[in-house]
């Protein structure tokens, strides 16, 4: 039975190397550390944890679609951290609203954690498609003032819980912090500044990157090494982009991010067709 026993854990981690075949050549440690160059500015400039960049990179650089994205959320936790202090610096975070926003975060992290380990990948591109069309829309449609702020009362916080937990469920399911989610949430639905949404949803993350992190630490998901290069570059840098955020207005800020969502929604929807047409074939 030991026997037994010792070759199931054996293929189990080979299947899991082989699933995790991932690019350490000097030149996929130099994409990494670009990647993490990335977020880091884009984590700043507009409250999101940059899953959205890691996600595809990761996948470009040899893990399949769940392990990217269990691997990114690794990548947040350090990146949101920075994030946060950067903003709330400033004085633009609301520390109920994020907390309120992490409670529904932290049960829905667990329900995607656990759809990400039994959906297929290509449900998952697909999903991550659905999800950047969506974000764009709401991009376009509303512009955020920078003097308004969250109104805290009863409705708003059960509110927030149920947001959270919807945030939360989404951010399991494609490795993203859910900032891409959160931001304009707060903007459309709750009235905060653009500033305000954006740190609120860095501080709502931290928390959130890291229970769902361990929830895919135990589904043997997440590789390390990528994972921290990413995260460490990106905590580094997102103070630069919290200040770019604070310079230019909140019109522009909305634009550069429809901008770049849309140049990611190109790629995934190309992806995703491909992937579609090899299944089909098979």
């Amino acid at each position: 039975m030991r026997e037994v026993s010792t070759m199931a854990q054996t293929a189990q981690s080979v299947q899991v190397d082989e699933e995790n075949n991932l690019d350490e050549s000097p030149r996929g440690i130099a994409v990494l550390v670009v990647v993490g160059v990335l977020v880091g500015i884009l984590s700043g400039l507009f409250g999101i944890g940059g899953g959205t960049v890691i996600v595809p990179a990761l996948v470009w650089l040899g893990l399949t679609q769940r392990h990217a994205a269990a691997t990114s959320m690794l990548a947040i936790v350090p990146t949101s951290i920075s994030g946060v202090v950067s903003y709330a610096s400033n004085g633009n975070v609301d520390w109920i609203a994020a907390l309120l926003l992490f409670i529904g975060m932290f049960f829905g992290g667990q329900i995607g954690s656990w759809l990400l380990s039994r959906l297929p990948e290509l449900v998952l591109r697909w999903v991550f498609v659905a999800f950047l069309v969506f974000v764009i829309v709401n991009q376009l449609i509303f512009t955020p003032s920078r003097d308004s702020a969250i109104d805290m009362n009863v409705v708003t916080g059960i509110s927030l819980v149920a947001m959270g937990l919807v945030i939360g469920v989404l951010a399991g399911l494609l490795g993203i912090g859910g900032g891409a989610l959160a931001v304009p949430a707060l903007s459309i639905i709750f009235a905060a500044s653009d500033l305000i949404a954006r740190g609120t949803s860095l501080l709502a993350m931290f928390p959130n990157a890291i229970t769902t992190t361990v929830a895919n630490v135990k589904r043997r998901m997440v590789h390390f090494k990528a994972g921290l290069i990413i995260g460490i570059v990106a905590a580094c840098i997102t103070p630069f982009g919290t200040w770019i955020a604070g310079a230019v207005s909140p019109v522009v800020g909305q634009y550069l991010f429809a901008a770049y969502l849309g140049f990611l929604l190109i790629r995934s929807f190309y992806v995703a067709m491909q992937a579609t047409k090899k299944v089909r074939k098979a």
